[in-house]
C-alpha cells in the first residue's frame, strides 16, 4: 500500500526544494503539482488564451498533453506536448500565469485525476496549494509549509539573481503578496491549511534546517 504525504503552502515557501530533498531522504517520489499549472499557463500564453473561464480554455485543454516523467537521475521532468518545458515554466511571469490559470475550475478538474493517479502506485510527497484539502484529503501526513512574505521574497530574489536575472526585490515582494491574495481568495480550492495539517513556519530557519524539520514531522506522524 502506497503512502502519500501532502505539503501545502503559499508561493515561495520553498515547497518544491524542501519536498524534493525530503523525498530523496525518505526514498519517496516527489511530485511538484505547481509545475502542472505552470505548464498549462505556458500553453495558454503560447496560444494567446486569456486565463479566464470560457470556450477558449476548454479548447486549449482538449488540444494539449501535459505529462510528468522522471529522468535517469530521478528528477522530475515536465512535458508539454512532448517538449521538456521544465526550465521555461520557472520565470516570474509563468508563476503569475499559474496563479491565474489555477483559479479556473476546468483546469483544476483537468489536472486532478492526473495528480491522484500518481499517488496510487508509489510512495509520494506531493506539494501544492490544495493537496491536503482537495487532491489527497486522505493523505497519511499533511503539512502546511509557510514563511513571511518578506522572507519568501528575499529567497526568491537571491535565487533569481544567482541565475543572472535582472530583478528588483520590491517587484518580487509585490508578486508574492499578490499571489498570496489570489490563491487564498479564489472560489475553487483556495489556499488554506487543512484542519489536520501540521504547521511548519520556516521564516527563521535555513534550507537544511527546513528540510530536517519536514523529514522529522513526516517520520513522527507516519
Amino acid at each position: 500500500m502506497s503512502i502519500a504525504i501532502a505539503i501545502d503552502g503559499p508561493a515561495g515557501a520553498g515547497k518544491s526544494t524542501i519536498s524534493k530533498s525530503a523525498a530523496k531522504k525518505l526514498g519517496f517520489i516527489y511530485i511538484d503539482t505547481g509545475a502542472l499549472y505552470r505548464t498549462v499557463g505556458l500553453a495558454a500564453t503560447r496560444n494567446n488564451v486569456e486565463p479566464v473561464e470560457g470556450e477558449a480554455v476548454n479548447n486549449l485543454l482538449n488540444s494539449i498533453k501535459v505529462e510528468l516523467t522522471f529522468n535517469d537521475k530521478g528528477e522530475q521532468v515536465v512535458l508539454l506536448d512532448g517538449e521538456d518545458v521544465s526550465g521555461l515554466i520557472r520565470t516570474p511571469e509563468a508563476s503569475m500565469m499559474a496563479s491565474k490559470i489555477s483559479a479556473i475550475p476546468e483546469v483544476r478538474a483537468y489536472l486532478l485525476d492526473l495528480q491522484r493517479n500518481m499517488a496510487k502506485t508509489d510512495n509520494v510527497i506531493m506539494d501544492g496549494r490544495d493537496i491536503g484539502t482537495v487532491v489527497l484529503p486522505d493523505a497519511e501526513v499533511k503539512i502546511f509549509l509557510t514563511a513571511t512574505p518578506e522572507a519568501r521574497a528575499t529567497r526568491r530574489y537571491k535565487e533569481l539573481v544567482e541565475k543572472g536575472m535582472d530583478v528588483k526585490y520590491e517587484d518580487i515582494l509585490e508578486d508574492v503578496k499578490t499571489r498570496d491574495y489570489n490563491d487564498s481568495h479564489r472560489d475553487i480550492a483556495p489556499l488554506k491549511q487543512a484542519e489536520d495539517a501540521v504547521l511548519a513556519d520556516t521564516t527563521e530557519i535555513d534550507l537544511e534546517g527546513s528540510i530536517d524539520l519536514i523529514v522529522s514531522i513526516i517520520k513522527e506522524h507516519m
